[in-house]
């Protein structure tokens, strides 16, 4: 692990050479990627600086207790070699979580789209739920969210949402929210007080870039529409709405939310080159989904990975086995916990498969 520490350093130190020189200060791109791999790579070096100086200080405090002849000197050197190496293996642990091997999407914004699954109007209004949620999570964590498309129902629901989190890290804490959310409630619409359960599926993609996934003009059928939901100065009244068709794979992306059709063709083009990056991801990661089930789930669509039980206040992640008895907060956007919990289950998982090799 030292070997490794201390080349991450070098590479650390020739980045920090280069992002000063001018020919690179120019090059917009080239230090862009270098100033996001800087600050990859700054908690790694710190941490290995830290545990570096208390070696250093334990090497000094082992001398002073062998060489020193004062009696009181030398308990005192000794304390503090005690002291300094109790504190090593918990730096050590620190470490060997840093340097697993990172998603390269953690970075990234991402596109969530929720749907309304089995439950009718109450599992619409479920959905409505969850998007109002993350909307409160994102501003939490003051990142921007942007609605791609919305289909409501009369009664305030949503059929389904997508939408768009720009932010840091938006894609590391929402990751594994992709899945099947199981609701257990009383509808508002129930007279006689029965309990309901209602689902909605969440799919959480990372935004792809236009460089990193080229599609071509002749694979895409575009149709326009006016747009409908439920209301608006707009709706009915011009063709903006923009319904994409990717020829190859049949997937369709739709955007309806902007007055301008060439805004909903460029917020329908994102999802689209989200969903196919996704796809052709899913395929080729077959292998390592199924090795990290055990922990986190897959992250598939089909699989269910919450309940949300408002009659006994409690969220349960069946992944991970987290139960939290505080429903309303988490509603209000309050999810930090929980994504925290299986961020920290998968590195336990990603640690322990490293530590099995």
């Amino acid at each position: 692990m030292l070997n490794k520490l201390r080349e991450v350093e070098e590479h650390y130190n020739k980045i920090v050479e280069e992002t000063s020189l001018p020919e690179v200060v120019s090059d917009v791109a080239r230090f862009r990627d270098l100033m996001r791999e800087q600050k990859r790579l700054m908690p790694i070096v710190e941490k290995y600086r830290e545990y570096s100086a208390i070696l250093g200080e334990c090497e000094d405090a082992k001398a002073m207790m062998e060489g020193e002849s004062d009696s009181e000197l030398r308990a005192f050197a000794e304390s503090e070699y005690y002291a300094l190496r109790d504190r090593l293996p918990a730096i050590e642990e620190e470490l060997k979580i840093l340097l697993l091997p990172r998603d390269p999407d953690d970075d990234r914004n991402v596109i969530v789209e929720i749907r309304g699954g089995v439950g009718g109007e109450e599992a619409a209004l479920f959905a409505h739920s969850l998007h109002r949620m993350y909307t409160m999570f994102a501003e939490k964590m003051r990142w921007k969210t942007e609605i791609i498309t919305l289909n409501e129902t009369e009664l305030g629901g949503c059929k389904e949402v997508s939408f768009l989190v720009e932010g840091e890290g938006a894609y590391e804490k929402l990751k594994f929210e992709s899945g099947v959310h199981r609701v257990q409630r009383v509808p508002e619409t129930e007279t006689q007080g029965r309990i309901h359960t209602s689902t909605a599926t969440v799919a959480v993609l990372p935004e792809v870039e236009e460089v990193e996934l080229e599609i071509r003009d002749c694979d895409i059928k575009m149709e326009t529409a006016k747009s409908s939901g439920a209301g608006g100065q707009h709706v009915n009244k011009t063709e903006s709405a923009v319904r994409l068709i990717h020829l190859p794979t049949g997937t369709i992306v739709e955007s309806q939310e902007e007055r301008s059709q060439y805004k909903n063709r460029e917020k329908a083009m994102k999802l689209l080159r989200a969903k196919l990056l996704d796809d052709m991801r899913r395929e080729q990661n077959d292998a390592i989904a199924s090795a990290r089930k055990s922990m986190v789930g897959t992250g598939d669509r089909r699989e269910r990975i919450r309940t949300y039980n408002f009659p006994q206040g409690r969220v349960t992640d069946h992944r991970i086995g987290l139960t939290l008895y505080s429903i309303d907060s988490f509603m209000d956007g309050n999810i930090e916990q929980m994504t925290e919990a299986l961020l920290t289950a998968d590195r336990a998982a990603k640690l322990a498969g490293e530590n099995n090799e």
